[in-house]
C-alpha cells in the first residue's frame, strides 16, 4: 500500500471533513482516509492496482469540495 496525498478546497468544519473522508473510504482501494482540515489535505493508503484518481476527484466533487490535486510527498 503507498501513501496519497491530496488538496481539497472548500472545507469549513469537521463536518466538512468527515463528508470527505465517507466519500473517499467508499473508494475501491482505499484502506484509510485521514483529512486534515486546517491544512486542506487527505492522506489516504491505497492499493494502487484499484485506486482511481479521477474517481477520488468525483467522489470530492460530488460530496460538494473542490478537488485542488495530488500533493507529492
Amino acid at each position: 500500500m503507498n501513501p496519497l496525498l491530496l488538496k481539497i478546497g472548500g472545507m469549513s468544519c469537521q463536518h466538512c471533513v468527515a463528508h470527505v473522508t465517507q466519500a473517499l473510504q467508499e473508494l475501491p482501494g482505499v484502506t484509510t482516509v485521514t483529512v486534515d482540515l486546517a491544512s486542506g489535505r487527505a492522506t489516504l493508503e491505497i492499493e494502487e492496482a484499484y485506486f482511481n484518481l479521477d474517481e477520488a476527484a468525483e467522489a470530492i466533487s460530488e460530496a460538494g469540495y473542490d478537488f485542488l490535486g495530488q500533493i507529492e510527498p
